[in-house]
C-alpha cells in the first residue's frame, strides 16, 4: 500500500509496542493464545488498514496459534485444512453466523489456572511423532466429525452437536493418552464434570448438556438456552461460593442431585466459572492498553 501511494505514512517501518490481557486464565487450556493471537491480528489489521477479509487474516493469526484462526470471525467458525503441502491455504471459514442459532450457551468450569506442564504446541508434536492412533484421527475421526457437526449446526440438532462434541472431545484425548510418554489434560475434577453432564442427561430422558475439553483440565459445558436451569441449576447451587455466575443463576431450582463423590471433587475443584456463548469475533472498541507516552495502561 505505502508503494503504490507514496503520500501514505510509513507505517510499516515504526515500532509497535504490544499490549495484550485476558480476563481468563492463560496458558491453561482455555484457548487464551487463540484469543491473544486473533485480537493482536485484528488490531495490526485495523492499525495498517488493509483491507484484508477475515479468512485472509486467518492464515497470518493461526501462524501464532492454530485456533486463533477461527477466532477472526463469530459465530460457528470451521478450521479449513486446505490441500497445499506448505499448508499455506489452511484457514478458517464461517460455517454459520451467532444468528443462526443464538440461544447455544456454554458454562466453563475452571478446575485449574495454573499454567500447563506441557503446552499445547508441544504436546501435538509429542502427539503427532508417538501416537498410534492419531493418523487414524486424522484420515478418519476429524473428517467425519467435522461433517456431522456442520450439518448438526445447520439443522440445529442440538442433540447430535452433543453427541459429536462430546466423541470428539473422547478421541482426542484418547491420542494424548496414547502419545508417548502420555500426556494427560484431565484430572478427577474433569471426570467428575463428565460424570455429571451424564447425570443431567439421564434425569432428562434426552441429551441437554455436552462436555468437552481442549488441552486442560477445565470442563466446557454447552447447552441450550431452554435448559438453563436443568444444566445451570445442577451447579449454580452446588459451587455457589466461586466467582463467574451471572445475576438470577443463584435463584434456579436445583436440577440434578449429584453423586457425593462427583459432587465433592466438584465442590473442591472447581475455583470459578465462566459463563457464555456464541458471540461475535473480534471487535474494536474505544479502551485502550497504551497510553500516548508509549507505555501500558495502569490499570
Amino acid at each position: 500500500m505505502e508503494s503504490a501511494d507514496p503520500s501514505l505514512p510509513k507505517l510499516s517501518t515504526m515500532t509497535l509496542r504490544l499490549v495484550s490481557e485476558n480476563n481468563f486464565p492463560t496458558a491453561a487450556g482455555l484457548a487464551s493464545s487463540a484469543a491473544g493471537f486473533a485480537a493482536l491480528v485484528q488490531a495490526i489489521a485495523n492499525l495498517y488498514e488493509l483491507k484484508d477479509s477475515p479468512a485472509e487474516l486467518s492464515l497470518v493469526a493461526r501462524q501464532g496459534s492454530g485456533s486463533a484462526c477461527r477466532s477472526l470471525f463469530g459465530g460457528y467458525v470451521a478450521w479449513r485444512m486446505g490441500s497445499r503441502a506448505d499448508g499455506s491455504d489452511s484457514m478458517a471459514e464461517q460455517v454459520a453466523t451467532a444468528s443462526h442459532w443464538p440461544d447455544m450457551r456454554a458454562l466453563i468450569l475452571v478446575a485449574s489456572v495454573v499454567k500447563k506442564g506441557v503446552s499445547s504446541t508441544s504436546g501435538m508434536q509429542q502427539t503427532v511423532a508417538t501416537s498410534g492412533l492419531f493418523a487414524h484421527r486424522v484420515a478418519d475421526t476429524v473428517p467425519k466429525h467435522m461433517a456431522q457437526m456442520e450439518e448438526a449446526i445447520k439443522n440445529k440438532d442440538f442433540a447430535k452437536f452433543a453427541e459429536v462434541t462430546m466423541r470428539d472431545s473422547n478421541s482426542f484425548h484418547s491420542t494424548c493418552a496414547d502419545t508417548f510418554p502420555p500426556i494427560f489434560y484431565m484430572n478427577d475434577v474433569s471426570r467428575a464434570a463428565i460424570r455429571a453432564v451424564e447425570a443431567i442427561n439421564a434425569k432428562a430422558g434426552k441429551t441437554i448438556a455436552a462436555y468437552t475439553f481442549d488441552a486442560g483440565p477445565n470442563a466446557v459445558i454447552y447447552y441450550l438456552e431452554e435448559n438453563t436451569e436443568a444444566v445451570v441449576g445442577t451447579f449454580s447451587g452446588l459451587l455457589e461460593g466461586v466467582t463467574g455466575w451471572k445475576d438470577g443463576v443463584q435463584g434456579l431450582k436445583s436440577g440434578v442431585v449429584l453423586d457425593e463423590a462427583v459432587a465433592g471433587l466438584l465442590k473442591t475443584g472447581v475455583s470459578r466459572v465462566i459463563m457464555t456463548g456464541v458471540g461475535e469475533g473480534p471487535t474494536k472498541t474505544e479502551e485502550y492498553l497504551v497510553g500516548e507516552d508509549g507505555e501500558p495502561v495502569k490499570r
